[in-house]
């Protein structure tokens, strides 16, 4: 699985079809995107979220934690919840890669 992180719209999605060489329609099948938000939901099992999503050939996910903290504390929740799974993902994926501004930086693992 290759990871890929960074700022909302900053061209994740348009990375890993480059990646995959695919049309948007196919994303779909091959990639979990945006899990940042199913962090929230499944914070009870981060562990086993970040096992299912590590079947997909690419797992993208927005930053959180870099702007304002949030006042809500179920806000700041989901925020820790979305940082905690990143790291999960981060440490199974064979590479990991943050897009900003469209530019992809490799952190971890080579590329296929």
């Amino acid at each position: 699985m290759i990871f890929i992180t960074g700022p909302l719209f900053s061209g994740k999605r348009h990375y890993a079809m480059e990646l995959l060489g695919c049309e948007e329609q196919d994303l779909a099948a091959r990639a979990a995107l945006d899990v940042q938000d199913l962090a929230a939901q499944r914070a009870d099992d981060l562990e086993a979220l970040a096992r299912e999503l590590a079947q997909y050939e690419v797992v993208t996910a927005a930053e959180v934690g870099g702007g304002v903290v949030p006042m809500d504390p179920g806000e700041r929740a989901s925020r820790e919840a979305a940082g905690r799974l990143c790291v999960l993902l981060a440490q199974q994926a064979q590479a990991v890669v943050r897009v900003f501004c469209g530019v992809p930086t490799v952190l971890k693992g080579p590329l296929p």
